[in-house]
């Protein structure tokens, strides 16, 4: 979620169109010493073709922003597969009794929020939104609650009191889509005996969108902060284009089986007193290095993935985000690489959504791939994302394909953001409690 503050600018991309409502598959408990584990689902889906698929709300921002507190381990160990095409989605039971709600994983922003809507009148709700009348744990937050007053640290939504004296919040999209409604508190439920206590949520009556968000950035009031979430991880399926396939991935809130493979590396973390204008100081910003493309190693500098003293160069993984972003300097360096590669072949004088013109007209995508080579991102100790030549290119509509990677600065951001595309076949894990990341190839479609 890309957040461009009108008085505190930085970067996180928030990703919202989707227009495929995914169902709930499958819930299970099991008991592991004291932790238990659920499952159910998280999916893939392709939705518009005519842009690329990024949302920035605007919004001021008063106070400081604190980088997150270290959450103390929860005894959540909850697993659901999940759908992607534009971000990722999830599907979690939300209330008590529990109504599942579709929300996209967002780890590049804080804020929460689900559809609220009660489900009679003469105009139909969303078909997945959230009735409060019928939950038992749902309260709204008055005016007069602390976190409806401003200045609150890290919390950078604007608030006021609506008519009936609750406390509401507004997101503006770049788009000019609008999505508002009041803050409230509601449990998540993951079975009888396992739920959270009452978190902050956005409770959205006004919005075009039919999803809502699950933010899980560093901020305090992040659903993984709130719930005390000492992990959380996914794994990004691949994309198939043929038509009713939906490839299905991988959610978990808690240990992850799969860990034992992972190679991490440490989160850069900045303090609350370090205030730069161009970061995203609650985002999860990563050690980048360098870029690679075959065997040659891309002449970008180190300082180009770092934050400079306005924080520009910020290097962030983010689950909201389709396509990866460079700021300028990186991406001139593969921009060159790819010409010298394959420039016969690139569509002229297009530049798909307005970010990327490394793009492909017609042809076999996975034999320009195969010219291009496997591309890898480069981070300290070694450890790499492996983007295989195989999934270089992104299908945009059209017979068109792109390779995936946008201007940064075209987004009005000075930031390098590593997107899901770039994801694929990958589990990522957040290990919030060591404050790192950790990497390990996997067949997505088939993880468990």
């Amino acid at each position: 979620m890309v957040l461009l503050f009108k008085n505190l600018p930085f970067p996180s991309v928030l990703l919202v169109f989707l227009s495929f409502l995914t169902s709930l598959c499958s819930l299970s408990t099991q008991n592991q010493n004291t932790s238990v584990s659920f499952s159910f689902p998280l999916t893939s889906l392709r939705l518009s073709r005519n842009n690329v698929q990024t949302l920035y709300p605007f919004f001021v921002s008063e106070g400081s922003q604190n980088p997150g507190l270290r959450p103390t381990p929860s005894s959540y160990n909850f697993k659901t597969t999940f759908k992607y095409s534009m971000a990722l989605l999830v599907a979690p039971p939300i209330g008590t009794p529990p109504q599942t709600q579709q929300m996209v994983l967002d780890t590049g922003s804080q804020l929460s929020w689900i559809q609220c809507h009660k489900k009679v009148g003469q105009k139909p709700p969303p078909p997945a939104s959230f009735d409060p009348s019928l939950s038992s744990s749902f309260s709204v937050l008055p005016c007069n609650h602390p976190l409806c007053k401003p200045r609150i640290p890290d919390f950078t939504l604007p608030t006021s009191c609506d008519q009936n004296r609750l406390c509401h919040y507004s997101y503006f999209y770049a788009d000019g889509t609008l999505a508002e409604g009041n803050l409230v508190r509601e449990k998540f439920t993951f079975s009888r005996s396992q739920s959270t206590s009452p978190l902050i949520l956005g409770c959205a009556t006004d919005t075009s969108e039919d999803k809502g968000i699950l933010g899980m950035n560093l901020g305090r009031l992040s659903f993984a902060s709130q719930a005390k979430i000492s992990k959380f991880s996914y794994c990004v399926p691949t994309r198939r284009m043929q038509p009713g396939i939906s490839p299905t991935g991988s959610f978990f809130l808690g240990a992850n089986p799969n860990s034992i493979g992972f190679q991490y590396i440490n989160l850069l973390i900045f303090p609350e007193s370090r205030t730069m204008p161009n970061m995203d100081p609650l985002a999860y910003t990563l050690p980048m290095q360098g870029i690679r493309i075959g065997a040659k190693k891309l002449p970008i500098p180190t300082s180009a993935f770092r934050p400079d003293a306005g924080g520009s160069g910020q290097t962030m993984i983010d689950s909201g985000s389709e396509f990866s972003y460079l700021v300028d300097e990186a991406y001139n360096k593969v921009r060159e690489e790819v010409v010298r590669l394959v420039g016969p072949k690139l569509k002229k004088g297009f530049v798909y959504g307005g970010v990327a013109d490394m793009c492909f007209d017609g042809g076999n995508p996975i034999e320009i791939g195969r010219l291009i080579g496997d591309m890898m991102l480069e981070f300290e100790k070694g450890v790499e994302i492996t983007v295989e030549k195989e999934r270089m290119l992104a299908d945009v509509g059209g017979g068109v394909h792109c390779l995936g990677i946008g201007r940064s600065n075209t987004l009005g951001i000075a930031s390098n953001i590593i997107g899901n595309f770039h994801q694929q076949n990958l589990w990522v894990e957040f290990d919030l409690a060591n404050r790192r990341v950790g990497f390990g190839k996997a067949d997505c479609n088939r993880a468990v």
